[in-house]
């Protein structure tokens, strides 16, 4: 395999959490049926996955292993050379630094849907953004993303290295304790972005396997991989959605702050959403809609923190709402042994059982 051609990290966490569904003794040809993910890209490392396939996929994976923190756990055992050229380029790196710097400029040659953005200053910190895909519909993979990522730090030092913070987007209390036991730091959910936040200090820790004359001659093999890859821009629904969703709870959504955080001038972006057939109103709705449908799967998040989250005031406008979306409230829903997401097929209680143990 080229260089140029190294795996994608969305195809990485498929494969493994598709190894962890057979070793539990699952059969997984309806999960990837149902996420349209097919067996061939299983079995072909250099096969691309769609990344909203892996999602789903993964959603699905750890909906049936009853694993909230799969992609945490699938962290731990991923062999970061499967990170493939990033991985190399890191590796050969003089310093800490240094191989941040590699990380931020090199991440979309293995994962397409994650930017990764190096702020320096008082503090070094690592920002990972989501690019064409919204990032509520996202958490196995970004909390995979963040433990490979201190792990790779980890690994290039030689030492126990600790963040000084660290921010995920997405709810998790109850895996507070467990992530910070892995971290060593403290971790603020509901950010409005996931980052990993270090000491300035660190910048300067020397990469224990730097290879400066390999390292040259990667960083011209990626950058001539980079040349032929064509930049992907994420589309306007879902940059959207990632501005709003940290705005909901505090209920900041109005056009022109969405606006302003997109960079845009009102008339401009309302000019892009005519352009693209969207408009402001359904774009809001159909967030809240998703986000409903993942907090609901959450059996231990009441009710009445979904409809804050959601940017509610009241448990019974949020009601009335749901029902509007989807004929039912939020207590029959959350009650319901598989609860959809918007646009796919209900399971039925038959399709259930065929996921089972064999």
């Amino acid at each position: 395999m080229s260089f140029s051609s190294v795996p994608t990290a969305a195809g990485t966490l498929t494969r493994l959490a598709f190894a962890r569904v057979k070793a539990a003794g699952v059969k997984p040809e309806p999960l990837l049926l149902q996420a349209g993910v097919t067996l061939r890209q299983i079995n072909d490392r250099d096969a691309r996955i769609d990344v909203r396939n892996q999602i789903r996929f993964i959603d699905l994976a750890a909906s049936v292993l009853e694993d909230e923190h799969l992609g945490f756990h699938l962290s731990q055992t991923a062999d970061l050379r499967e990170l493939g050229m990033l991985y190399y380029v890191a590796a050969s790196a003089r310093t800490l630094g240094e191989a941040f710097r590699r990380l931020a400029r090199y991440a979309s040659m293995v994962n397409e849907s994650l930017a990764l953005q190096l702020r320096e200053g008082k503090d070094i910190s690592i920002v990972f953004n989501h690019i064409g895909v919204a990032r509520h519909l996202d958490r196995h993979q970004i909390e995979f993303s963040l433990t490979v990522a201190i792990r790779l730090c980890r690994h290039l030092i030689q030492r126990h290295l600790a963040p000084a913070r660290v921010a995920i987007a997405h709810q998790g209390d109850r895996a507070k304790s467990k992530l910070a036991s892995f971290f060593g730091s403290e971790i603020e959910f509901n950010a409005r972005v996931d980052e990993i936040i270090f000491d300035s200090a660190v910048r300067d820790m020397p990469v224990l396997s730097a290879d400066p004359y390999l390292h040259d001659l990667l960083i011209a093999y990626a950058e001539e991989a980079m040349a032929r890859r064509s930049k992907k821009r994420g589309t306007l629904e879902s940059q959207v959605h990632n501005a709003v969703a940290p705005l909901l709870p505090h209920g900041r959504t109005g056009v022109d702050e969405v606006a302003r955080q997109l960079g845009m001038s009102r008339r401009t972006f309302s000019r892009r959403l005519a352009s693209e057939g969207l408009t402001f109103t359904e774009l809001i709705k159909t967030l809240r809609e998703d986000l409903a449908r993942k907090y609901l799967s959450d059996a231990e998040l009441p009710i009445s923190k979904i409809a804050w989250l959601l940017g509610y005031q009241e448990v019974s406008a949020f009601t009335h709402a749901f029902k509007r979306w989807t004929g039912k409230t939020p207590r029959e829903a959350r009650a319901e042994p598989v609860f959809p997401e918007r646009g796919q097929p209900e399971v039925k209680a038959s399709r259930v059982d065929s996921l089972q143990k064999a």
